[in-house]
Parts: structure tokens; sequence; C-alpha cells
């Protein structure tokens, strides 16, 4: 179940936001504040959430206009962490790293309910499930970043090693490694090398890490300056983008059209990438995030090195109030 419990100023915050109502403002403001948002990946319909809530007027709505920023995930996170940017789009792995260095970034909305990042193989190789890739070759982007800790994530929850597999670096070739044959299996996103290489005409097999194990993906960060000094601007945004996913659930070919005046030269071929990021998004409450997946993903990071040791406080990684004041009353 998604945890509930609020530091004490996040629960004033959410007590006041609530009482504001959480149908936003009555009528647009007439200036928009300009927000760049670090999206940590080139433009892509996946991204179609954020572009729906632009091109419906969902952010100004919130009185912001939204400035795409397609560098890197790390440039976000140190961004938001050192309190130059107000928001970015970050896996939740880099919020735990980002505050084992003292960074005060707060996760606020977990976009991607399930964790994307997938284990693909040609289905003639026989790897069907985990057990099958002992003493098999994995091609990996690297050892870093969110395909590194789901591949790892995968691995030890099903009691396996990664000295019983071959994982090599290949950097971001994982179709062409598969088909060339250079490895067994590639690690990638569930939404992406599946979808391309199907598109090929190849009969695949996707082992969803998110099956065997609940870690914290792609979602909304902010910090803690933010959050007490501005929080409307937190609250804003938050409702802005879950009015963007709740339109794109419900309307996808609206939404991939939409995405065709953010994206260059996208075209009908890759409403695949789309359709198959859906179920990645969907949840009862959308945005909810949850103490359990949060706590399997810094012990995921323990058990590989990358934390020296657990958080202070893990719980103040995250919050759920801003999703929750935009929760209809019961």
């Amino acid at each position: 179940m998604p945890s509930n419990r609020l530091h004490p100023i996040l629960l004033l915050f959410l007590l006041l936001l609530t009482a504001c109502g959480g149908d936003g403002p009555a009528e647009p403001p007439d200036t928009l504040q300009t927000i760049r948002l670090p999206m940590g990946f080139v433009p892509d319909p996946q991204y179609a959430p954020f572009y729906a809530a632009v091109e419906r007027g969902f952010y100004a709505d919130e009185g912001l206009a939204i400035e795409f920023d397609y560098s890197f995930e790390t440039d976000g996170v140190a961004l938001v962490g050192a309190g130059e940017l107000p928001l970015a789009i970050v896996s939740g792995e880099q919020v735990l790293l980002a505050r084992a260095q003292a960074l005060p970034v707060v996760y606020v909305l977990e976009w991607f309910q399930k964790f994307p990042i997938a284990v693909v193989a040609r289905t003639s190789a026989g790897i069907a499930v985990p057990a099958d890739l002992v003493g098999r070759s994995v091609g990996l982007p690297g050892f870093f970043g969110a395909t590194y800790v789901g591949y790892v994530g995968l691995l030890e929850a099903n009691g396996l090693t990664q000295e019983q597999v071959g994982g090599t670096e290949i950097g971001f070739t994982q179709v062409e490694a598969l088909l060339t044959d250079q490895v067994d299996a590639v690690v990638g996103y569930a939404n992406n090398e599946p979808v391309q290489l199907a598109s090929r005409g190849e009969d695949v097999t996707v082992i969803n890490v998110s099956d065997y194990i609940d870690l914290v993906a792609n979602g909304i960060i902010t910090n803690e300056e933010t959050i007490a000094n501005n929080p409307a601007l937190v609250a804003g945004f938050v409702r802005a983008t879950l009015r963007g996913l709740d339109f794109t659930l419900a309307n996808p070919d609206a939404a991939y059209e939409i995405s065709k005046k953010f994206v260059e030269g996208l075209d009908d071929s890759r409403l695949n990438v789309l359709e198959a990021s859906l179920p990645l998004w969907a949840a009862d409450t959308l945005g909810l995030s949850d103490l359990a997946s949060w706590t399997q993903t810094e012990d995921i990071l323990l058990r590989m090195g990358f934390l020296d040791a657990p958080l202070d406080d893990l719980q103040a990684a995250f919050s759920n109030a801003f999703v929750l004041a935009n929760q209809p009353e019961e």
C-alpha cells in the first residue's frame, strides 16, 4: 500500500492545498511563469502526458509555461538539488543517491508505476525466466543508471548473482547487439527495445523487472526549499501533470497526435511506443509512491555498493502530499 505518513510541514501544506480545492484556479492567470523542466532523455512520445498537459492548457491553468530541457538525468538532479531549478523528471534510484550526497531533493509524483526495465532475448535463445540467464551473455548500456539497477534487482530477487551471468557493457546499442548475436540477451526499457525489435519482425521474449521486484522508477522531483517557500508551484505542477497523465491514458491516440508537435519527424510508426508505455503508468491512484518500493530500491543500491549506508530518513526522500491533495473527497 502507498505510504501516507507525512512529515509535519508537508501535512500542513496538504491541509492548506486541500482547503484550496483540487481542481486548480477558477481562471488562468494573466501571466505565466516559465519552468525549465529537465526530461532526462531525447524528445519522445513517451512524454505524451507532458506534451498533452501543455497543449491542452493544463499547465497554463496553473500559471505555468513549460520549457522542455532534454539534458541528462543527472544534470536535472544536480540542478534541482542545488536549487537552480524547481522541478525535474528523475528515476527513483537517482533520488536516493542524491540525498546520500546531501542534495535535498524530494520525489513528489511517481509517473511510472512499474519499473520499466526489462531483459530482452530472441525467443530462439530459450531465455524465458531469470534462471535461464545463468551462463548466458547479457548486454547492458553500462554499469550505471536504471538499467543496471533493474538488472541487479532482477538477479537479486531470483537468488542469482552477477558472477553467474555474463553481464557486459555494450553502450546504447541493445537492438543491434541482439540482432548481430553479440550477446544472448540485452537490458533495456520495456517500452523501447522490445517494441523496436518487434517492429523488425523479431520474435522476442521479455522478462520484466517489475514482475519480480518493485523498484521506484521515473517521476517528478523538487527540493525542500521549493516545498517550503513555494508549495503552490509544486501543487500546480503536480495537478497539471496528473491531468495530462489522465488524459493520455484515456485518449492515447489524441495524445500521440499532440506529441507530433513536440517531437520532430514523429510519424505514426512509433505509436506502439506510447501504447507500450500506458500499462507502466496506470494505477488506481495516479502518482502515488510506495514506501516498500523505496525500501527495496535502497536495499539494492546498498548491495550494489552504490550507497555506503542507509539514509537517515528514507521517507524524507518522497512525499505523497501533493498527489493526495488532488484526490476527490470520499
